[in-house]
């Protein structure tokens, strides 16, 4: 039928307009519903007390979660893991792949997870474990419990070297595009968390805390490649943050580190056959109160390895006692000089203060001196107004801008 123009081709108008607009809305709420993904059909959410995960109570909930983690891991689609708030009891608790689907799993975790303070319930590294998982997200606001303040009496790793290191609280082996975000760590037994073995995985606005625990660094990467860690607060024992062995492409941004033991390269050079560490940026951190600052060591009478292209950039210090520290002859009393290759490291724009009067201290190898360390713009000054120095033995170093202590 022709429209002759008028009101009546007016009003079919108006009706057109008002289907299509009809048919849009329409099609923005099913697509809403899907999870803003056209065609694509709601996650499917496995909820942790369905499994039969009891809050609140002295029993386990251990084998509650794995089953609901078996369930999520088989599903070939996207899911969800729903961890209500309340206290949930585990003992050693893995979480094992390859899972089916090829979106990551969400582990929505609201309530706190609280170990049990049973050194025997963890024979093995760690007491939640991710193995074999390709796509992983963690976050939800809760807390992981690890209790330490129970077992760290067992810690004797200070003076038994072939020690066992109490069970970290997040252990991460062969994981692969994963995010934890949004989490808090407190009071681990050994490590918060322990990644290794592992490729792309992200750490962002994370709180960890454990001041009184011995061995409790915040975290520690080894043998990863793509590691980034940002945003996040670490009040630590030990290491707020450690790069172990065969750590390549590590960035740490925007950390707040203190108390703890600063952030460390190491230790390196401990067993043999070490694999090389390659590709550290750490910048934008601040660090309070901590035994350490930025700190590179290696043991003595080690093999050979390198840890090469590492950039130190625009590190705020406030009242640390060694706020630069190179030690290759750490942890040993042998007179064999350390293997570890260290060059290219450049330390810019690192500022504040610090309670010793040697601000920068680098202790390399006789054997293996450090090879091209760079400075620049380094302004450190004493909380007491005592005049800060320098100190740097078997190391070539260049300097340029603003120096505060002076060029050793």
């Amino acid at each position: 039928m022709n429209c002759v123009v008028g009101s009546s081709c007016s009003m079919m108008a108006s009706r057109g307009s008002t289907v299509l607009v009809l048919i849009l809305c329409s099609a923005l709420v099913s697509c809403h519903a899907a999870g803003g993904r056209a065609g694509r059909a709601l996650f499917t959410t496995f909820n942790v007390l369905n499994y039969g995960a009891k809050p609140g109570k002295q029993q386990e909930s251990t084998q509650a979660f794995v089953k609901a983690w078996r369930a999520a891991c088989d599903f070939d689609r996207e899911a969800r893991i729903l961890i209500p708030p309340g206290v949930y009891k585990l003992g050693e608790t893995i979480f094992q792949g390859p899972c089916k689907s090829q979106t990551p799993i969400t582990i929505l975790l609201q309530g706190t997870l609280q170990a049990v303070s049973d050194i025997s319930a963890y024979p093995d590294k760690g007491w939640i474990s991710f193995d074999e998982v390709n796509g992983l997200i963690l976050t939800g606001g809760g807390t992981i419990d690890g209790k330490g303040q129970d077992l760290w009496k067992y810690d004797d790793c200070k003076t038994n070297p072939d020690c066992t290191h109490l069970a970290a609280s997040i252990y991460m082996t062969k994981v692969k595009n994963a995010k934890v975000k949004s989490i808090n760590l407190i009071n681990s037994m050994g490590f918060h968390m322990h990644i290794t073995n592992s490729y792309l995985v992200r750490f962002h606005r994370l709180k960890i805390t454990s001041e009184d625990g011995p061995n409790t660094d915040g975290m520690h990467i080894s043998k990863s490649n793509t590691v980034k860690v940002s945003r996040s607060v670490f009040r630590t024992g030990d290491d707020c943050i450690s790069i172990g062995q065969g750590s390549n492409n590590v960035t740490i941004n925007k950390i707040t580190c203190g108390p703890g033991h600063g952030i460390s390269v190491g230790s390196l050079g401990k067993v043999a056959n070490e694999l090389d560490v390659q590709g550290l940026i750490v910048q934008n951190c601040t660090l309070v109160g901590t035994t350490n600052g930025l700190r590179i060591k290696t043991f003595p009478a080690s093999g050979p390895s390198k840890a090469s292209g590492m950039l130190f950039k625009d590190i705020i210090m406030e009242n640390v006692k060694n706020p630069i520290i190179i030690d290759q002859n750490y942890g040993s009393k042998s007179t064999k000089p350390s293997r570890v290759k260290i060059s290219d490291v450049i330390y810019q724009n690192i500022r504040g203060t610090t309670i010793s009067p040697v601000a920068v201290n680098l202790k390399c190898s006789a054997q293996e001196p450090c090879k091209n360390i760079r400075f620049h713009n380094i302004n450190l000054r004493h909380t007491s107004n005592v005049r800060v120095s320098s100190t740097c033995t078997n190391a070539v170093v260049q300097r340029t801008g603003l120096q505060s202590p002076q060029a050793c």
